[in-house]
């Protein structure tokens, strides 16, 4: 029997999506080229605009099995903003900013999946 030992780098390697996430920020930042950074990460400069390109679609997010991601964040107040009122009292309520303009007010317990499907047609993406 004979037994082969390959003592260079293993060719099929396994990047992270934090790994991905960040080369993909250093290729956007502009200070270098794609291939400059690729060559930095000893990738193919092919693979970089792959990444870019699922990015852009949200396809490296970091999101496990549930589908959750995060997603900027900018807390904004408005001056004698009032929050919407029910028989009760007040309600609480957060505000989201789609990407396409439009306003989602969620109230205070709200269930996540739902909110998910709702701001996700909102936005024109069918899950």
């Amino acid at each position: 029997m004979t037994v082969t030992v390959l003592s260079g780098p293993e060719r099929r390697r396994r990047w992270t999506a934090a790994e991905k996430q960040r080369i993909v920020a250093e290729s956007l930042a502009g200070e270098a080229s794609v291939t400059e950074v690729a060559r930095r990460h000893d990738i193919h400069p092919n693979q970089l605009h792959l990444w870019r390109r699922q990015a852009r679609s949200g396809a490296v997010s970091g999101a496990g099995a549930e589908g959750f991601r995060f997603v900027p964040v900018r807390l904004a107040t408005r001056a004698g903003a009032v929050a919407p009122e029910t028989s009760g009292g007040a309600v609480s309520a957060v505000e989201v900013v789609l990407r396409n303009g439009r306003l989602l007010r969620v109230p205070e317990g709200a269930a996540l999946a739902q909110v998910v499907a709702l701001a996700d047609a909102l936005e024109g993406r069918g899950r």
